[in-house]
């Protein structure tokens, strides 16, 4: 497929008009998605938005609903606002598809609880569609993995009763998730077990650069190791 895309584009370069510009661009998106690279597929989906005619793959509604649901999950929120959350041609789809619109809106507005709700309701509809099937758990991880950190990066600390709340979940259940997440490293944050809080630990940028710098040295200084002895031989 990925050669195939690559001889199209290179026929395109030679002598192709806009439409077929924009269908390739469609494509490219699609394939994009049915590989989980979701943030090239934001990018060609964007870009097609206002000129998308490639109604023999799916009407204009579905691909409006498919830009949203890997733009949400790919973009950074100031880009998700001014590409999408500001988006004429998308906010007119949306008023006839009131769910992804709610699924879209209440993560971008921090309404956790019925952010949550919405993503069940995302969840079945991607496991009925041929393309999201196969990501389906991957996404709904991640996107509960977003809504946590967007949560707990206005706070020093909260309560996990509070954060239930939010959620409109149990202590339990917010309990299981965090100290899964923190253990796979996915939220920088350690829950007091004693007082029920939830304390944030954001990595600090300098901090990460020097642990990485010295990574890369030890790596570097392996690698010079085995080509002295190589070259001694």
């Amino acid at each position: 497929i990925t050669r195939n895309i690559d001889k199209a584009k290179s026929l395109i370069e030679e002598g192709g008009d806009w439409d077929r510009r924009n269908r390739l661009k469609v494509y490219q998106g699609l394939y994009s998605l049915a590989v989980r690279d979701f943030k090239a597929a934001a990018a060609s989906f964007l870009d097609t938005v206002s000129t998308f005619t490639c109604y023999e793959l799916m009407d204009y509604q579905r691909f409006v609903t498919y830009t949203v649901l890997v733009s949400i999950i790919a973009l950074p929120r100031v880009e998700l606002r001014e590409k999408v959350v500001k988006g004429s041609e998308i906010l007119e789809v949306l008023h006839g598809v009131p769910d992804i619109s709610e699924y879209l809106f209440s993560l971008y507005r921090c309404q956790y609880a019925v952010f949550f709700k919405k993503l069940a309701h995302v969840e079945q509809l991607l496991q009925r569609d041929r393309l999201w099937a196969p990501h389906v758990r991957f996404y709904v991880r991640e996107m509960r993995i977003l809504a946590y950190s967007q949560l707990l990066e206005s706070y020093r600390s909260l309560t996990l009763q509070y954060m239930a709340n939010a959620f409109g979940v149990t202590v339990a259940f917010i309990d299981q998730e965090l100290a899964r997440y923190i253990a796979a490293g996915r939220l920088h944050c350690k829950i007091d077990k004693v007082g029920e809080v939830v304390e944030t630990n954001r990595p600090d940028s300098k901090n990460y650069q020097y642990q990485a710098c010295i990574k890369q040295g030890d790596i570097l200084l392996n690698r010079i190791q085995k080509l002295s002895r190589v070259i001694n031989i």
